[in-house]
């Protein structure tokens, strides 16, 4: 049967309530859940190498990001480093996620290396399913149809994340290369700034889910042009630093407490990681004593 309300028919099903007494499951208790994070940054910065020191970490890579055996062939990133083989299509990067989740494992965090290389394998994946290939304006690109229809395909992505920090208890990382894009300011003129090497409607999506995003950039000094010069002269440039929190320059967000700022230094990877770890174990202790 069905009751109208308003003019319009409503299902019982829409009108039934739950006997369920949700009240009474209120909580007051924190919850802890494995970190979501991502770290993104100009070329060469260490964002490979540093997640690499992370304990107990498993890298998850696309074809075409292969730095991590580069790092390990040089022997800058720690003795057996675990790396998932190469995924080669959507479907490589699903069912690898899956047997982090199902498949017995002491792994604590999965390292995704990079954010744009997994972006184009889920948009190849969509084009081919849903355009029958065909990039052109008659298909994916058309109106935009095959950024937005991919984002279905994402969301799946990101859900099957949450099922490893919620099932397996592990932290994920996602790894992006940094790009200049215009920023459109509403209430000014546009500017440049750093974001995310991918679409920004990825971006968006992504953005949201993740509870920290830094970026790690170079450290650099400007100082006085010479006379007759506008331009500055730069200095410095070996010292890294991640940013913590938004900036009209870049992109950056923190749940975790963390200062503006964390110096990672110049020392390598290992001296980056200790900093950044200090700096998450500070930032729990003052939220528990706060």
């Amino acid at each position: 049967m069905a009751t109208v309300q308003g003019g319009r028919r409503i299902s019982d099903s829409a009108t039934t309530t739950s006997s369920r007494k949700w009240l009474d499951e209120v909580s007051r208790e924190a919850k802890p859940r494995p970190s979501a994070m991502i770290i993104y940054g100009v070329p060469g910065v260490g964002k490979t190498s540093l997640a690499a020191h992370i304990p107990g970490v498993v890298f998850l890579c696309e074809q075409a990001e292969q730095g991590i055996h580069n790092l390990k062939d040089r022997g800058l990133v720690p003795d057996g480093v675990a790396v998932l083989p190469p995924a080669t299509c959507w479907a490589d990067v699903l069912g690898m996620i899956d047997a982090l989740r199902t498949d017995p494992h002491d792994f604590k965090c999965v390292a995704l290396d990079a954010l744009g290389g997994f972006e184009r394998l889920c948009h190849e994946d969509v084009c081919r399913r849903d355009f029958n290939g065909d990039w052109t304006d008659k298909g994916f690109m058309g109106y935009m149809r095959g950024y937005e229809v991919s984002l279905a395909d994402w969301r799946a992505f990101i859900n099957s994340l949450d099922r490893l920090r919620d099932e397996r208890n592990m932290s994920v990382l996602l790894l992006g290369h940094s790009k200049v894009s215009p920023f459109k300011n509403p209430e000014g003129p546009d500017y440049d700034r750093y974001n995310v090497d991918v679409h920004h409607k990825t971006w968006s999506l992504t953005h949201k889910w993740a509870d920290m995003v830094l970026f790690v950039n170079f450290e650099v000094v400007f100082g006085k042009g010479d006379e007759g010069k506008a331009k500055g002269k730069a200095k410095g440039g070996q010292n890294r630093v991640a940013y913590t929190e938004h900036h009209a320059a870049f992109d950056a967000k923190n749940r975790h407490n963390l200062p503006t700022e964390i110096e990672l230094g110049q020392e390598g990877a290992a001296q980056a990681w200790a900093a950044l770890s200090t700096a998450l174990k500070n930032g729990r202790k003052a939220g528990k004593a706060a």
